[in-house]
């Protein structure tokens, strides 16, 4: 993934414009358009201010990393952890039925989050 698509999709996941952004960060919208769109390569030091605004590594920015803070793996919590315990003791079919059910899921809020936003 190319860095400027990271950074289009941190602002749209921050329901931001580009216009909003560009004044939280005092800078010139054609900029950061030129930026976002790959028109221009991204400099280090705004790397860094995008990174320090989202709160995420510049290696995520980079798309050196699918982890947002970078790490090498993501930190589970103590009720994922419990999940995947589970998980591992069950057999495969029920791990094929698990895993269907699960798609199911996702499914079922991928349809309700964009009806959310439709709504807005």
């Amino acid at each position: 993934m190319q860095h400027y698509h990271r950074i289009r999709d941190l602002r749209e996941d921050s329901d931001l414009t580009q216009e909003q952004l560009c004044q939280k960060l005092y800078m010139h919208k054609t900029t950061y358009t030129n930026y976002e769109q790959g028109k221009h390569t991204v400099p280090l030091d705004f790397a860094v201010l995008i990174a320090d605004f989202y709160d995420v590594s510049i290696d995520y920015i980079a798309g050196r990393t699918n982890f947002p803070k970078g790490d090498a793996k993501p930190q589970l919590k103590k009720d994922e952890l419990e999940l995947i315990l589970k998980f591992s003791t069950l057999s495969e079919r029920s791990k094929g039925k698990l895993e269907q059910f699960l798609e199911q899921l996702l499914e079922i809020e991928q349809e309700d989050n964009a009806k959310i936003k439709e709504a807005k």
